[in-house]
């Protein structure tokens, strides 16, 4: 709607300062003509608005001039009420702060809206721990946050994943990224990007030196790429499992399933089809950085068999004789 539109500019004007048309046009997802119409049309109403040419040019609000309409709907206003674990504002040291913004925020709506947001505060909780994920370690992620607002490079204490030791790395920070209650940061370490838990970061100090960034590269696009590659395993593990078990297995391998396990058999002969949607066993594939990956099954014991690669079924095969060899036979006391 127009008038939603002309509200935006206004705010977009009184955030920013000197804006391109053509930036306005962009965001609002209109044409520039209609930029300066809509701007023709704030003059009107009283905004001293004005635009200036030229290649530096834009459009721009008089010095000094600021509204206190807040431009919120219902339905926008209920959405900044719907906030993730106060723990994830915990670690970033902001919790103070955003308990004072939202209070700003609910005193600035107007009186209609704010029944709604309040309930919403109190009826939608948003918690980003997965179940049974176990106790993490004490992270301190405010450290992190000043360092990366730093715009300096930095210089990690890290341990790997497996290791006992730290590793000294000199990295060029972008950002920090939380994927289900965990905290990473995302950094260039010699012009490569990278992944670090910062759980596993023993010690972070700032260097005099800047930042150096790749031209151009921001951090949502970093952290899509290496999602992916986190995502996108080489190796894959075809198995089948019992439809007894069947949620058990999905809730422990979701990360690693490549699609919906199907029902065994086919439709060759007639009633197969029938048998097979109802059977006992279903077929899946896991996408694993390695076959010892298989190993993880043993705990579901005969409910899932590992039907490939043979180097799967073989890394199961030796875990499981070392159990047994541990254990004694089966009926030994």
């Amino acid at each position: 709607m127009k008038s939603d539109r002309l509200l935006s500019i206004l705010l977009l004007l009184q955030t920013r300062g000197l804006v391109p048309a053509t930036e306005l046009a962009e965001r609002l997802e209109v044409s520039v003509r209609t930029i300066y119409r809509d701007i023709e049309a704030l003059s009107a109403s009283g905004v001293p608005v004005y635009a200036e040419r030229g290649r530096h040019g834009g459009i721009a609000l008089l010095p000094g001039f600021r509204t206190d309409v807040t431009g919120l709907t219902a339905d926008e206003a209920r959405a900044l009420f719907v906030l993730a674990a106060e723990g994830t504002h915990a670690a970033l040291g902001l919790d103070a702060a955003l308990g004072s913004a939202l209070r700003k925020v609910m005193a600035a709506l107007p009186e209609p809206h704010r029944p709604a947001a309040e309930l919403t505060s109190r009826r939608i909780l948003v918690d980003p721990v997965r179940w049974m994920s176990g106790p993490r370690p004490a992270v301190d992620v405010a450290e992190l946050h000043d360092a990366v607002l730093a715009d300096r490079r930095l210089r990690l204490s890290y341990r790997h994943s497996g290791t006992s030791d730290p590793r000294t790395y000199t990295v060029d920070p972008y950002g920090l990224v939380v994927k289900a209650g965990v905290w990473y940061l995302v950094a260039d370490r010699d012009g490569v990007p990278r992944l670090f838990r910062a759980d596993r970061v023993r010690r972070a100090g700032l260097l005099d030196a800047p930042v150096e960034r790749r031209p151009g590269v921001e951090l949502a696009d970093l952290w899509d790429e290496l999602r992916r590659q986190v995502e996108e395993r080489p190796g894959r593990i075809r198995l089948r499992v019992r439809r007894s078990r069947l949620d058990l297995f999905l809730r422990l391998n979701a990360g690693w399933l490549t699609g919906e396990p199907r029902p065994e058999g086919g439709a060759g002969r007639e009633g197969e089809a029938g048998r097979a949607a109802s059977g006992e066993w279903l077929r899946a594939e896991l996408a694993v950085d390695s076959v010892e990956h298989a190993r993880s099954l043993l705990s579901f014991g005969p409910n899932v068999e590992v039907l490939s690669p043979p180097e799967a079924r073989d890394v199961l095969a030796r875990h499981a004789a070392a159990v047994v060899a541990l254990y004694g036979a089966a009926g030994a006391p």
